[in-house]
């Protein structure tokens, strides 16, 4: 049997997806920054949707 080599797991790349849910700051700032993106575009339709005063 071939012996494991634990510097073969030092060299993996660790994936993208992983990367982000294991930063708590990104994951923070995501979940601030989405709800309020779509809070300024739903108030823009909105405001957008008022019919003008005769």
């Amino acid at each position: 049997m071939a012996d494991h080599d634990p510097k073969d797991e030092t060299r993996e790349r660790i994936p993208a997806m992983q990367s982000l849910l294991e930063n708590p700051f990104l994951l923070l700032f995501i979940g601030v920054a989405m709800p309020t993106v779509f809070y300024i575009i739903w108030g823009i339709m909105e405001v957008v949707t008022i019919p003008l005063a005769q």
